[in-house]
């Protein structure tokens, strides 16, 4: 039986694996902006964006262990590159210092966005402005994660009519405390198509625009802020909100950030101080 070489299983997974990465770079560079994949929940080939991601970091990853053992199976001709006639290890020689540079340019080029660097960067944000007009924008930062509760008050929709509109169009799994998120995925649609359902509910009296009952404050650029500078500026109890994030199953600290604190627990911002409130 002829011996497998781990050399070239090496080599040709360096290979297989660059050409991948190509294929889910392309991919990458084409998909929506996180706020608008996730509203319209985006999928390309049955897959979301974040599958698309954790595909390409992944692939990524075995790109560069192979490419370390290929590093270490050829070093002898990497270092017979730095080395001159005379055989001394020169390291900045011509060959290499034009390798450095070439890599300098590319670095120096996206940074002060000059072509045509900043036009590949230009293409890819029109490319997702197209995209976010295609598909639209959700009406706030994680609106999906939102419970159809908290996204009613501050969309300023009546809450009950919202529950006889989605009930009405036969849609399972529907309820106070659901999030948009939940209620589209039992339903195989999106969140944005579980806001269309619902947009018609009349508004709630003393409601103003910005989806605020008069007298109320709705937090802006809530994300951003520690729980505990939040809990001083709306006035409430910092221990007491953690205490009922703590009975929800939601670790907090009065120095994470809400977005943290959301982000662990998949939900929305908006949510978790509706809980601490």
């Amino acid at each position: 039986m002829k011996k497998v070489s781990f050399r070239k299983i090496v080599s040709l997974t360096s290979l297989t694996s660059f050409l991948f990465i190509i294929a889910t770079g392309v991919v990458l560079y084409i998909v929506p902006h996180g706020r608008v994949a996730y509203w319209a929940d985006w999928h390309l080939w049955g897959l979301t964006k974040d599958q698309w991601s954790s595909i390409h970091i992944n692939l990524a990853l075995l790109f560069l262990i192979a490419s370390g053992f290929h590093i270490y199976y050829n070093w002898n001709a990497i270092m017979a590159y730095l080395k001159n006639r005379a055989k001394q290890l020169i390291v900045f020689n011509r060959e290499f210092t034009v390798a450095f540079l070439v890599a300098l340019i590319f670095i120096l080029g996206t940074y002060f966005h000059v072509p045509p660097f900043g036009t590949v960067l230009d293409i890819n944000e029109s490319i997702k402005a197209r995209q976010e007009r295609t598909y639209g924008n959700p009406p706030y930062g994680h609106a999906e994660r939102s419970t159809l509760r908290s996204f009613c008050k501050r969309m300023g929709l009546d809450l009950d009519q919202a529950l006889v509109l989605l009930n009405k169009n036969n849609l399972k799994g529907v309820g106070k405390n659901e999030t948009l998120k939940n209620i589209a995925q039992v339903n195989g649609i999106s969140p944005q198509q579980v806001y269309f359902y619902i947009k018609d509910a009349r508004q709630m009296a003393g409601v103003q625009a910005s989806g605020a009952k008069s007298g109320t404050t709705v937090p802006t650029g809530l994300g951003r802020k520690t729980l505990a500078n939040a809990a001083k500026e709306y006035d409430f109890d910092l221990e007491t909100g953690i205490a009922t994030l703590a009975r929800k199953k939601i670790k907090a600290t009065g120095q994470m950030t809400f977005k943290e604190v959301a982000d662990a627990a998949g939900m929305a911002p908006i949510d978790v101080f509706e809980m601490m409130k």
